[in-house]
């Protein structure tokens, strides 16, 4: 059975921002692991913190050397500028019930049988705003309310691409693909139209 780095949602209205990255992660110092740059194929840079659960797997478990597909949360203020939380790391040998000869696997088959590819992103939340000029659009992301994590408090994400006004205030899912510091909209979807006028 194949765990897939980014679950199926359990519920209709469920938000979420959550991607996969293949990439080497660097940290800024050996005193600092948890914080450094993920450096991908391209050699694109992306600031990035690894989060307390995947830190102490990193330390444990986990060569820098090597290109490693890492589970990551996308925080931005633009679209130039993509900071990313790792939140764990995909590797079908270590985490899951494989026979373990991963150099005989291509990993970026194992992806698209799960429909999933290298920077893709899942995004679900409220549209918010929508620049046609700039051809942005502006997701709020309002993390579970039963989270104990206080710090995860609603954020937004800026993304490139362009939606209708008239989805203002929707519920939207969107597949977005990561482009150097940029998020980017492939598809999308409305779960739900207006939702301030049925709160």
């Amino acid at each position: 059975m194949l765990k897939n780095p980014i679950p199926k949602v359990t519920n209709q209205l469920q938000h979420r921002a959550i991607g996969i990255i293949n990439g080497k992660f660097t940290p800024i110092s050996s005193q600092e692991l948890n914080r450094g740059f993920l450096i991908d194929n391209k050699d694109e840079k992306i600031e990035t913190v690894i989060l307390g659960k995947a830190l102490s797997l990193l330390k444990k478990h986990i060569d820098l050397k090597k290109s490693h597909y890492w589970i990551v949360y996308p925080k931005n203020k633009n679209t130039q500028n993509l900071h990313l939380q790792v939140a764990g790391i995909w590797d079908p040998y270590q985490l899951n019930d494989f026979p373990n000869n991963s150099s005989k696997t291509n990993f970026s088959k194992l992806l698209q049988d799960l429909n999933l590819k290298d920077n893709y992103f899942s995004v679900r939340g409220e549209l918010v705003f929508v620049n046609t000029q700039k051809k942005e659009i502006v997701i709020k992301i309002c993390p579970a309310i039963n989270s104990k994590n206080l710090k995860n408090k609603n954020f937004k994400l800026v993304i490139k691409g362009e939606l209708s006004l008239e989805l203002l205030h929707s519920f939207v899912s969107l597949d977005i693909n990561r482009e150097g510091n940029s998020l980017k909209l492939i598809n999308y979807e409305v779960v739900e139209k207006n939702l301030s006028k049925n709160n």
